[in-house]
């Protein structure tokens, strides 16, 4: 793929990315593989595949595009969209089993919460290696003879992956102002740049709020209005109708009904993209799903220190402690409640639990998988 086409790929995607976006699935050779080159397996969102792609440009391997609903690998694997059996048909159907004489697979480690290395391997005999988070981390794992750094295996909200948000958000919601044109077409310019500049200031700011969510378990809408302890979002909204009232006055156009209009389509942007803000981030759980006040448990004695917990948990909560070979919740405020530490654990010795005690089964976690309201449903098969 030129650099050209793979920069048009990103920059459409990325403005509509809460869209799926469908890539044919198979086999890709990459490079000239042979025998002994690795086999990396990913979902068939298409930003993710030319990710994926761009990052082993000049190296030899083999590909494999597995249907994950054209959903990016992490939210389709934990809503049910991204499965064991898409996997187990990629690998039985593709024809890589003839091309290599191993049978060790690389997914992506956000898939762990909806895939499970234990049924891949019983199904189809290939042993599952869970690569680093991002796509651009695969070489430096590949030479590192496919070892994962701490730093490979946690997810990080950058500003760079702030700023795809933002506009991730503020481009389809741009486009339902611009339907306001024939009954407001004087507002629909101001309204679509007044959207752009609320939604960078809220993604691009997150870092100087975010405390609030990880201290307080609140749904983003609630801390919107918290004003007293860091309620940023709301001062900016303050702030916006104050410099758009000074405008208008010194424009000699203040008047009393467009400062209301003007305060209640700021509002209501504001409110559509920071009501569940938690849900666009890679670092917390949706504050409409339930799960974000469960907590992660440890059963001391089923654990056997074999760190599959550690090596999928996209937050470093976990140590393991290999003289007593047993896993230590190190980081237990940081969980993002994703559940990949349950899912790949064989002794079932990690849960969910309540705040008012009850349990979350592994198996539970396993055959249930959340939709967009954050209920737990039977996955896609």
């Amino acid at each position: 793929m030129t650099r050209l086409r793979y920069a048009w790929v990103a920059v459409v995607q990325t403005l509509l990315r809460v869209l799926p976006f469908p890539t044919r699935t198979g086999l890709v050779r990459i490079g000239n593989p042979g025998r002994h080159s690795p086999v990396l397996l990913t979902g068939n969102f298409t930003l993710t595949v030319q990710r994926v792609r761009h990052a082993l440009v000049g190296l030899d391997a083999y590909l494999l595009i597995a249907n994950s609903r054209g959903v990016n690998v992490w939210c389709a694997a934990t809503g049910g969209l991204f499965t064991d059996h898409d996997v187990v048909s990629v690998l039985k159907t593709s024809g890589v089993d003839r091309l290599v004489d191993h049978r060790r697979v690389i997914l992506p480690q956000l898939a762990a919460t909806g895939i499970d290395g234990k049924t891949i391997r019983r199904k189809t005999g290939w042993h599952t290696i869970w690569g680093p988070v991002e796509a651009r981390d695969i070489p430096a794992f590949l030479a590192a003879n496919q070892q994962v750094t701490r730093a490979m295996r946690t997810v990080t909200f950058p500003w760079v992956r702030r700023l795809e948000m933002a506009v991730a958000w503020a481009f389809p919601i741009s486009l339902l102002a611009l339907a306001l044109w024939p009954v407001w077409p004087d507002g629909v310019l101001p309204l679509v740049g007044l959207v752009w500049t609320i939604s960078l200031g809220l993604f691009l700011a997150f870092p100087l709020y975010e405390q609030r969510f990880h201290t307080t378990g609140k749904n983003a809408g609630f801390i919107l209005f918290d004003v007293g302890q860091r309620g940023l979002p709301i001062l900016i909204w303050l702030g916006l109708l104050a410099v758009a009232g000074v405008a208008t006055w010194l424009a000699g156009d203040f008047s009393w009904s467009q400062a209301w209009k003007w305060g209640l389509a700021s509002l209501v942007v504001l409110l559509l993209l920071g009501l569940d803000l938690t849900g666009s981030t890679p670092v917390y759980k949706s504050g409409l799903h339930d799960d974000r006040l469960l907590a992660i448990a440890l059963d001391e004695q089923r654990c056997r220190g074999a760190a599959f917990c550690e090596h999928v948990c996209p937050k470093d909560v976990f140590e393991i402690d290999h003289g007593q070979r047993l896993a230590v919740l190190a980081r237990p405020a940081d969980c993002v409640q994703c559940g990949a530490c349950i899912v790949q654990c064989p002794f079932d010795a990690l849960h969910f639990e309540g705040r008012d005690g009850h349990v979350v089964a592994p198996s539970t976690i396993r055959e249930h998988k959340l939709n967009l309201l954050g209920s737990r449903r039977s996955p896609t098969t």
